[in-house]
C-alpha cells in the first residue's frame, strides 16, 4: 500500500503561480512513477505530467514550458509547479502513484483545487 497526501492549489489569477505537493508514505520502494492527474467540471480526468524514477518526466502538451514536475527522493515527494495560469487550468489536481512489485497498482491522493481566475 502506498498512501498519498496532497497540499498546496487554491485561487490563484490568471498569469500567476501555484505549487502542488504529493507526500508518499508506506511502499515507496516499488513506486515507478508518480504524477498529477486534473479533471474539470464536465470533462474527462486527464494525465498533466508524470515523472520516473529516473526524474524522466512527459507533460501533456497543453502545460508544456508552463508546468514543471519535480521528485524530492529524499522525501518521498512529488511538486507540480504551475507557471502562468489560465483558467482552463482550472479543475481538481490528483496525485497518483503507480507501483511494480507484482501487479501494477494505482494509488491516488486525495485531490485538491485549483481555480484560475480571469
Amino acid at each position: 500500500q502506498v498512501q498519498l497526501v496532497q497540499s498546496g492549489g487554491g485561487l490563484v489569477q490568471a498569469g500567476g503561480s501555484l505549487r502542488l505537493s504529493c507526500a508518499a508514505s508506506g511502499r515507496v520502494h516499488y513506486i515507478m512513477n508518480m504524477g498529477w492527474y486534473r479533471q474539470a467540471p464536465g470533462k474527462e480526468r486527464e494525465l498533466v505530467a508524470l515523472i520516473f524514477r529516473d526524474d524522466s518526466s512527459r507533460y501533456v502538451d497543453s502545460v508544456k514550458d508552463r508546468f514543471i514536475i519535480t521528485r524530492d527522493a529524499a522525501v518521498n515527494t512529488v511538486y507540480l509547479q504551475m507557471n502562468t495560469v489560465e483558467p482552463e487550468d482550472t479543475a481538481v489536481y490528483y496525485c497518483y502513484a503507480r507501483t511494480c512489485g507484482g501487479p501494477i497498482n494505482t494509488y491516488w491522493g486525495q485531490g485538491t483545487q485549483v481555480t484560475v481566475s480571469s
